[in-house]
């Protein structure tokens, strides 16, 4: 008696395959080590998952792996949830994932140290990068949730320390997923701005998990690009990031991280008072040492005979003066001689003192007689007095 075998397309095999394993794997969770990580341009996430016996293939769609905190490293042990998938074409099964995540605390502490020596073997945490934070900033980008308690805590400090101080938030998730590219892109905003003098990324405490954004290669490399100088404040006192190690100046929290960047007014006060007081001293200093030069200089020998010239000609001056002050006054007492002399001359000849004596002028047609001839008895005649006129008639 013959067995009948029912005789299948590939096709009807395959979608048997495939309805008998989605229907019996539909909930499923697998452990493994993740391999050949590849992020599609498309958003899409392909990968393997393997261990000592065995591969299968992994697909996590875009709608799902934006959910994941963490950048999937080969090498990482992870625990996945999702189903199991048959893809015809290939007639090849696959994990759809639907959630994924580190298998323990230790994997992330694997991949922080896998990249972390990654990093340093390129350079990215040398001294020699590092950049100078401004003793003064005008103004301060700040990378943080807007809404977290870091925030207002670092702009309370710069309020108490530094009111002058502007302060410009890019606020950005500090956590969980898409946090990285966030962080990234307010780092690179605030680079495009001219006039920010420094950046602080930070968020407060929390797990390793919580701190994840901060040990991803992106944000590490956005920090090292940043022409402006970079404070990290993350975490508490005992958490180290990545990007504590590629930032020019590590704060141990925030609120350390804005005291790092700004000057205490008080600080500047007592400076700028200490400043003033050990300047006056100074220039007080500098000018006895120089009235001491000066005084040694003027007294050695070398000034004394230009000195004593001065006091020559100075004397020979005076003498001068006073000669030329007596030609002056003798000069003065001659004219005033001659001029006495004229006066008197002039008073001599005047007519009024020669009318005193009894003397009388006598005038016809307004001119004065002089002589006898010139005399006419049939004219006017006026005969002038020393104390009055008096006028003849002729009827």
């Amino acid at each position: 008696m013959e067995n009948h075998i029912q005789t299948l397309t590939v096709s009807e095999l395959t979608k048997e395959l495939k309805q008998t394993l989605e229907e019996n794997f539909s909930s499923v969770s697998v452990i493994g080590e993740l391999s050949n990580f590849k992020s599609h341009v498309s958003g899409h996430w392909y990968f393997n998952l393997k261990d000592s016996g065995a591969v299968i293939n992994c697909t996590m769609w875009k709608g799902f792996n934006q959910y994941v905190f963490f950048t999937p490293q080969d090498g990482m042990k992870i625990i996945v949830n999702g189903k199991i998938t048959v893809y015809p074409p290939r007639g090849s099964y696959q994990v759809d994932i639907r959630s994924m995540k580190p298998a323990g605390v230790g994997e992330l502490q694997e991949a922080f140290e896998r990249l972390k020596k990654k990093l340093e073997a390129e350079g990215l945490f040398d001294e020699e990068h590092k950049k100078t934070i401004p003793s003064f900033p005008k103004k301060i980008g700040i990378v943080t949730a807007i809404d977290g308690a870091a925030f207002r805590d670092m702009i309370s400090v710069a309020e108490r320390r530094f009111p002058l101080v502007e302060i410009i938030i890019a606020s950005s998730k500090v956590q969980g997923s898409g946090a990285a590219e966030n962080i990234t892109e307010s780092i690179k905003l605030l680079n495009e701005k001219s006039d920010v003098d420094v950046i602080i990324v930070g968020r407060g405490g929390g797990s390793i998990e919580d701190l994840w954004a901060f040990n991803e290669e992106i944000v590490a490399r956005a920090i090292y690009n940043s022409k402006i100088p970079v404070i990290s404040g993350i975490g508490h006192e005992v958490d180290f990031t990545i990007a504590d190690y590629v930032a020019d100046l590590r704060a141990p929290t925030p609120s350390v991280a804005m005291e790092l960047a700004t000057p205490n007014s008080d600080d500047i006060l007592n400076f700028i008072k200490q400043f003033v007081e050990s300047s006056t001293q100074k220039v007080q200093d500098l000018l006895i040492n120089f009235s001491e030069v000066i005084f040694q200089t003027i007294s050695s020998y070398g000034f004394r005979t230009p000195l004593d010239l001065l006091r020559w000609k100075s004397q020979k001056a005076d003498t001068l003066y006073t000669r030329l002050n007596q030609a002056i006054d003798l000069k003065l007492l001659v004219i005033r001689q001659k001029l006495s002399l004229c006066i008197k001359s002039l008073e001599s000849s005047d007519v009024k003192r020669t009318l005193r004596r009894g003397f009388v002028l006598v005038k016809q047609n307004s001119k004065f007689v002089t002589r006898r001839t010139f005399f006419n008895e049939n004219s006017d005649t006026e005969l002038n007095f020393y104390d009055g006129d008096i006028n003849l008639r002729k009827k």
